[in-house]
């Protein structure tokens, strides 16, 4: 876009064509109507726990749901779904995303790599590149609900996220430490700017549920989301406790198997899907 065009246009009108100039076309054959991203504004909250139970709670649902896992250099979820590079599908004219036993499609660098222990050393170019690809080059063919496991921060991965993709909701994941605020503050400013609407609030790791008596243990201190959320005018979506069945399955590589009851708010933030 020229500098004399953009002077002609209002605000509105030079973001709107900003946005039709960076973003991404689906390959035909590809159908999503909701995309959502799981967002968080630091590593370690459990980002990819929240996709995957959001996933799975929604497949339960009879939904038909895909993961994008854009945490390009750490990536998790095909580790938690059991599926390999030899999931990946193609012929002359596609390539088809693994899909797990329950009926989940999973494109991830995982399923790309001869080897998936190895590191990806890439700048972001390469990153933000392979996730363009990902989006442009698979067919995912009809999907309801793309969830897209979104690396930590503000960098360049999530801003061609917020960019490029058409996203219909942000789900912000935090935890019940003092840098809370902190956190959801970056990841809500960044969505705001983007002009992307926040879903909700998930608190990972927000107690732990004695197995004798039930009582709900804080051990990393009591839960200040609600005020949070309050604040920024946010709902809270769930409350998630230290589970330790969440890592057992993800190890065995089940997860669309564990119980999703307590995030089984996620339904109702999600956005409805038009027939």
């Amino acid at each position: 876009m020229s500098e004399n065009e953009k002077k002609g246009m209002s605000f509105e009108e030079a973001k709107r064509k900003h946005e039709q100039e960076t973003s991404f076309a689906p390959k035909p054959g590809t159908r999503v109507k909701r995309v959502i991203a799981v967002v968080s504004g630091k590593g370690g909250v459990g980002k990819s726990l929240v996709t995957g139970l959001s996933a799975v709670a929604a497949r339960r649902n009879g939904f038909r749901v895909a993961i994008l896992d854009a945490d390009i250099t750490g990536p998790s979820i095909p580790k938690m779904f059991g599926v390999t590079p030899y999931d990946v599908k193609g012929d002359e004219t596609a390539i088809y995303p693994a899909e797990t036993s329950t009926g989940i499609k999973v494109v991830s660098m995982n399923l790309l790599m001869e080897d998936p222990n190895a590191p990806v050393l890439w700048r972001s170019p390469l990153i933000t590149g392979a996730l363009r690809q990902f989006w442009t080059d698979f067919t995912w063919g009809d999907v309801d609900y793309m969830f897209i496991d979104m690396p930590p921060g503000t960098g360049d991965v999530p801003l061609t996220v917020y960019q490029s993709l058409p996203l219909d909701g942000i789900i912000v994941v935090t935890s019940p430490q003092d840098l809370v605020s902190m956190i959801v503050e970056k990841a809500v400013g960044m969505a705001k700017l983007m002009g992307k609407p926040v879903l909700g609030i998930v608190e990972n790791m927000s107690y732990v549920e004695c197995p004798h008596c039930g009582e709900h243990i804080a051990v990393f201190g009591e839960s200040h989301v609600e005020e949070i959320a309050a604040k920024e005018g946010l709902k809270v979506i769930a409350k998630l406790p230290i589970n330790p069945d969440y890592a057992a399955f993800a190890d065995r590589g089940q997860f669309e198997y564990v119980d999703t009851a307590a995030i089984s708010g996620i339904m109702e933030a999600l956005p409805a899907i038009e027939e």
